[in-house]
């Protein structure tokens, strides 16, 4: 399902910074060696979370879901100077590909990449959170978000990605279809849990961005 036409599409992103050169080139390669290039988040939507982050000037970011790590650059232009982004991802055969490019960045150092189940990483970190960008399998969505609200520091912001699922939320979800039904689930999770303010931005597939009260 297209929210926009296309042209209404390249027209914004037209429109808003250019993204950065190592991120043409991220982006470049992903579409040409990687499988599902569609889960990247593009020039538009990373300029969305850059300025976001930028917002924010978070200490400490947490990122579930790396992919190519396309998001994860655009959230650490907003870091603190100080600041570190985690990054988990349970696929291995993508590490290799995201550390090339983060070590080409300014925030090499910054960056902390994990591999294995974040439900298991997470806990582990041992920090508080200012930024979280929860961009991983849906079906954990849920789980997620109670296991990371208490990790967030009071005025937190946490996004998530694919809130829309190509519009499958606006009807019952099919038999086996987990993935819309913990959506359908989430976003309602996330309009009424008293610990979070939300609001849902029909950008792409769906970005909500929920604060900690």
């Amino acid at each position: 399902m297209h929210f926009i036409s296309d042209d209404l599409e390249n027209y914004s992103a037209e429109h808003s910074q250019n993204e950065p050169e190592l991120l043409v080139q991220l982006n470049r390669e992903t579409h040409q060696k990687i499988l599902q290039p569609r889960m990247l988040s593009g020039h538009f939507q990373g300029r969305v979370l850059s300025m976001l982050s930028k917002l924010i000037n978070p200490k400490n970011i947490l990122e579930i879901g790396t992919y190519t790590g396309y998001a994860t650059l655009c959230l650490a232009e907003g870091l603190a100077t100080d600041g570190t982004i985690d990054t988990i991802d349970i696929n291995e055969e993508l590490y290799d590909f995201q550390k090339k490019y983060f070590d080409r960045s300014p925030w090499n150092e910054q960056i902390k990449q994990h591999l294995g189940n974040a439900l298991e990483i997470i806990p582990k970190l041992d920090k508080k959170f200012d930024l979280v960008f929860i961009d991983a399998d849906k079906e954990n969505y849920i789980n997620y978000f109670h296991l990371i609200v208490p990790f967030m520091n009071k005025g937190g912001i946490i996004l998530s990605d694919n809130v829309l699922w190509s519009g499958k939320v606006l009807e019952p979800a099919k038999p086996k279809d987990t993935s819309t039904a913990v959506l359908i689930e989430y976003n309602k999770l996330l309009k009424d849990d008293p610990r979070v303010e939300t609001v849902l931005l029909p950008i792409r597939d769906g970005l909500t961005v929920s604060r900690v009260i």
